[in-house]
Parts: C-alpha cells; structure tokens; sequence
C-alpha cells in the first residue's frame, strides 16, 4: 500500500518560504538538510513532509535551467517493499531516476523515479522526517 507522504516545492529563499507555511499552516520545522546538489527546509503538520527546496543547478533537480524556476518540483509515496514498487514502476513504464541518501531502511532515504511524462517522484520504505 502506498501513501502520499511528501510534497517538495522549489522556493527563492528557504527561510522567507519557512516562515510563511510555519506561521499561515502552523507547521512544524522538523529538519534541515545542505547538500551538493542544493539546500532543503523539512515542515511537518505531523503526516505529511513539505519540502522546501533551493537546488544549485540541474544536478538532482533534473532541470537544465534552474535559476527562474519555482514550484511544484516532486511528491514521495511511502511504500512498504521498495524493490516490489520498483518492479511496478517499472513494469508501467517509469525509469528509475536516482537515490538519495545511503540505506533504504533510514529515514528520508528515497528512490527517485521519472513516470512515462518525465514527471520526478520518490518512493521510500521508512518515510520522511515529520510523516507518520
């Protein structure tokens, strides 16, 4: 069984689009995260992961021009046997994109897949930080 648990956004600035969903949604921030590839703000409502993202380039965000673009980037499913909804991506004609993070069994672990339209989304076994 599946369930949407995770939502990632394309903001202009991580600590201005914290501060709006905190004080509009009372969310929860509930991690932060730097990397390479670019930088990410992790709010909760306690089910759900709302990313908020600010990618460095077209590494990881799969977009070739990165500078003008905000909004709706990916959404994550959290599944509870990652090779078996591998195989339906698959089968169903999605492509495996890349993974992020080191151990499936970890949480905020995510196997990224592109559908037939190109369309980014992640799979995860233990979830994000903040879902339930």
């Amino acid at each position: 069984m599946a369930r949407l648990r995770h939502i990632a956004v394309v903001v202009k600035d991580l600590d201005k689009a914290a501060k709006f969903y905190e004080t509009v949604f009372d969310l929860k921030m509930v991690g932060r995260e730097d990397l390479d590839i670019g930088s990410g703000v992790y709010l909760s409502d306690g089910v759900v992961n709302l990313a908020l993202l600010k990618y460095k380039g077209a590494e990881g965000s799969g977009k070739s021009d990165m500078e003008g673009f905000v909004g709706a980037h990916h959404f994550g499913f959290q599944v509870d046997d990652i090779a078996e909804a591998q195989k339906r991506i698959e089968d169903a004609g999605g492509t495996f994109y890349f993974d992020l993070g080191d151990d499936d069994e970890k949480i905020n672990f995510e196997k990224k897949f592109k559908d037939p339209d190109g369309i980014v989304f992640d799979i995860s076994k233990s979830g994000w930080t903040g879902t339930s």
